[in-house]
C-alpha cells in the first residue's frame, strides 16, 4: 500500500483539480441547506408549524452527521473515487424522494435521507489535503471550503428563487438531475485513490475513539466547530421567519439572496488559508470568534434594518469561514494515516452543531422572536470562547 508521500510524487494536484474539487463541494453540499429558505411553504404545504418544519431541517444535518460518522471511515480502507460516485448516484436517489413527498413523515424521512448521502465534500476535502503538497495545505483546503461555503450560501438563493416562483418540489428536481451529472463528471477527472489502512470496518470505529482520547487539538476544535456552526445554523434557520414577519414583509426569495451577501465571507476562505499556513491556524480560530460575536451583536441592534442583517451577514460568514478553515487546517496535520477518520470525529461534531443550531433556532424564534435567536447564537460564541481561552491557558502551562 503506498503511502500519502509516494503518491504526492507520483501525481500532482493541479489548480484546475482543485477547482473542480471546490465546485463540486458547493453543488453537493448544497442539497442540506435548500430546505432554509423553503421552510415556511413547506409549513404551508403541509399545515404544520414552525417547530415541526424547524424539526425537519435538523433531521438533514443529523442524517449529514451520521452519514460523515459511517461513511467517510470507508475512505481509509476503500477506494476514493468510487466511494465518491456511488455516493452522488445514492443522494440523487434521496433528493427524488424529497420532490414526491406527500406528507410530513415522508418528507422527514427524505430529508434524513437527503443529509446521510451529502456526504461527498467530505470524502473531497481530506482527498485534496492527501494530496496536496504539506507546505500548501491550508491554502488548497481553504480553496476547496471556499467552493464549499459558496455552495452553503448560493444554494439559499437558488431554493429561494426557484421556490417562490416554481415550488418548493421543483428544487429538489433539479438537484437531483445535478446529482447525476456530476457523478458522471467526477469519474473521468478524479484521479484513483487507493485505500491508505488496511484495518477492518468496525476496528476503525475503535480507532477513531483512541484518537479522540489522545489528540486534544481534535477535541478542542470539534468543540469550537460545533459552537460556531450551531451559531451559523441559528441565524439561517430564523432568517425566513424574520423576514416573513410583519417587520419585512418578504418572501423565500428574499430569504436566499442573502446568501449572496455571505460569498463575500466565503470569498476570504483562500487568504485565510494562507495565514494559517504562516501564522497559527489556532489563532484564526479566535479571530474567527470575534467575528461572529460582532455580528450577533449587529443582529441584536439593528436586525430590524436591512443594512443592519447585511452586515451581520457578512460577519457570520466570515468569522464561521474563517474557524472551518483553521480547524481543518489543525486536524488535517495531525496523522496523514488516520485522516479521514480524524476528520469524521471534526465533522460529525460540527454537524450535530448545526442541527441543534437549526433546531433551537426555530424553537427561540417561535417561543422568543428575533431577540431570543440573537441571545442563543451569543451564547454559543460565549461557551467557544471560554473553551478556547481555557484550552489556550492548558497549553502555555505546559510549555
Amino acid at each position: 500500500m503506498e503511502s500519502d508521500e509516494v503518491k504526492q510524487k507520483d501525481f500532482k494536484l493541479s489548480n484546475f483539480l482543485v477547482l473542480v474539487m471546490a465546485v463540486a463541494s458547493g453543488i453537493t453540499v448544497a442539497n442540506i441547506y435548500y430546505i432554509q429558505p423553503l421552510l415556511v411553504e413547506i409549513a404551508n404545504s403541509f399545515h404544520v408549524t414552525q417547530v415541526s418544519v424547524g424539526f425537519v431541517a435538523m433531521l438533514t444535518q443529523i442524517g449529514y452527521a451520521l452519514g460523515m460518522l459511517i461513511i467517510l471511515p470507508l475512505a481509509d480502507i476503500k477506494e476514493k473515487r468510487f466511494l465518491i460516485i456511488i455516493m452522488l448516484l445514492c443522494s440523487a436517489c434521496s433528493l427524488m424522494l424529497m420532490f414526491s413527498s406527500f406528507s410530513i413523515t415522508v418528507i422527514s424521512i427524505a430529508a434524513f435521507a437527503v443529509g446521510f448521502t451529502s456526504v461527498v465534500p467530505q470524502l473531497l476535502v481530506p482527498f485534496a489535503a492527501q494530496l496536496a503538497d504539506p507546505r500548501e495545505r491550508g491554502k488548497i483546503i481553504g480553496t476547496v471550503m471556499s467552493g464549499l461555503l459558496i455552495g452553503i450560501l448560493v444554494s439559499r438563493t437558488f431554493s429561494g428563487l426557484v421556490g417562490e416562483y416554481w415550488g418548493w418540489r421543483i428544487v429538489y428536481l433539479i438537484a437531483a438531475a445535478l446529482m447525476i451529472i456530476l457523478a458522471i463528471f467526477l469519474s473521468r477527472l478524479l484521479p484513483s485513490c487507493p485505500p491508505t489502512s488496511r484495518m477492518k470496518y468496525k476496528e476503525l470505529f475503535k480507532s477513531m475513539l483512541s484518537l479522540t482520547k489522545s489528540l486534544p487539538v481534535l477535541r478542542e476544535a470539534s468543540l469550537n466547530g460545533a459552537l460556531m456552526f450551531a451559531a451559523f445554523s441559528v441565524f439561517w434557520t430564523s432568517l425566513v421567519f424574520l423576514l416573513e414577519s410583519s417587520h419585512y414583509h418578504l418572501g423565500a426569495d428574499a430569504a436566499g439572496l442573502f446568501g449572496l451577501v455571505g460569498v463575500t465571507g466565503a470569498a476570504a476562505a483562500p487568504i485565510v488559508g494562507r495565514i494559517a499556513d504562516q501564522r497559527s491556524p489556532r489563532f484564526t480560530v479566535g479571530i474567527g470568534m470575534i467575528s461572529v460575536i460582532l455580528a450577533y451583536l449587529c443582529f441584536f441592534a439593528f436586525g430590524f434594518k436591512l443594512w443592519g442583517l447585511i452586515i451581520g451577514v457578512i460577519l457570520l460568514d466570515l468569522g464561521v469561514q474563517s474557524c472551518q478553515i483553521s480547524n481543518q487546517a489543525r486536524v488535517h496535520a495531525l496523522d496523514d494515516g488516520a485522516r479521514n477518520r480524524i476528520n469524521t470525529v471534526y465533522m460529525v461534531s460540527y454537524f450535530i452543531g448545526g442541527a441543534l443550531g437549526s433546531f433551537l433556532g426555530s424553537y427561540s424564534y417561535a417561543h422568543f422572536e428575533w431577540y431570543g435567536v440573537c441571545i442563543l447564537g451569543l451564547l454559543t460564541q460565549l461557551i467557544a470562547v471560554v473553551a478556547h481561552r481555557k484550552n489556550g491557558v492548558k497549553k502555555s502551562v505546559i510549555i
